[in-house]
């Protein structure tokens, strides 16, 4: 049987995070080298990508992430279930982007966006894993952080890309892996990056090791590095590996996929 690897492109990766609706596009065309060198290797891709500029700002204006709030709260120019559709359709338009770089690698690739099979937020999602599990070999499937229904009263919220990842790496048989591919960073930092000061890289991690994430708050709607090492503990406690690695490093992403020794952070259960 092949191995399987999940891996998460950070939508800060993928996007200029800060200007609305922008892609990098050359590093999107990396990744996707990246991935298909993963196949010819061996190794099947289970893909998650992250929103960066085409979901969180938007999200954030709207509060989605709070489900649905009282229109005199809101003071955004539209209303919250006009939101919704947007950043899904911003979400799709990103997608787009991903799906045209992996079809320039001649890789075959199927999406799955989460507002069409799943349902609330969180590590505990309600959705069928069925058609990611059923993926023929090579064909790598992908799905994305997005604008979710949810029961009553919340109606709506937002689906991280890194909630998707610990029911995919957790429930899809033969995962070895779990990699978050991140932008600017080399793995889990001691501190935050601060000008002229060298990043203090953490190799390994353990939950009692203490450490000081960066997260923009002002945009984002999810966790940043926490959420993503919260969950990824989540993984390692059924005992599949999990590290996180620079997308931007030539290489790193389908080492690490394969199982190779790369620089970044590995989590330990």
């Amino acid at each position: 049987m092949r191995e399987r690897v999940v891996l998460k492109w950070g939508g800060g990766l993928i996007t200029e995070k800060h200007a609305l609706k922008t892609v990098r596009t050359e590093v999107l065309d990396h990744l996707a080298e990246q991935i298909e060198s993963c196949i010819q290797n061996g190794v099947d891709v289970i893909l998650v990508h992250g929103a960066g500029s085409f979901g969180h700002l938007r999200a954030k204006e709207h509060r989605l992430h709070e489900g649905k709030l009282p229109e005199a709260d809101i003071n955004g120019s539209m209303t919250q279930e006009e939101a919704v559709e947007a950043v899904r359709n911003d979400m799709l338009e990103l997608n787009a982007h991903v799906m045209q770089a992996l079809t320039r690698c001649d890789i075959s690739a199927v999406t799955l966006s989460p507002h069409q099979w799943a349902r609330n937020t969180g590590a505990g999602f309600d959705g069928d894993l069925a058609l990611f599990e059923q993926a023929p070999q090579g064909i790598v499937m992908v799905s994305h952080g997005d604008v979710v229904d949810c029961d009553e009263p919340r109606r709506f919220g937002i689906l991280s890309g890194d909630d998707l990842v610990v029911r995919l790496a957790t429930e899809i048989p033969g995962v070895k892996r779990l990699v978050f591919a991140m932008g600017g960073v080399d793995g889990v930092l001691a501190d935050p990056p601060q000008p002229n000061v060298e990043d203090v890289l953490l190799p390994t991690l353990r939950k009692t090791d203490l450490f000081t994430g960066e997260h923009a708050v002002e945009m984002d709607v999810t966790g940043g590095i926490g959420l993503k090492v919260e969950r990824g503990f989540q993984v390692t406690a059924r005992g599949i590996e999990v590290l996180l690695v620079n997308g931007e490093k030539d290489r790193r992403v389908a080492d690490a996929c394969m199982g190779k020794e790369v620089v970044g952070t590995r989590l330990l259960a």
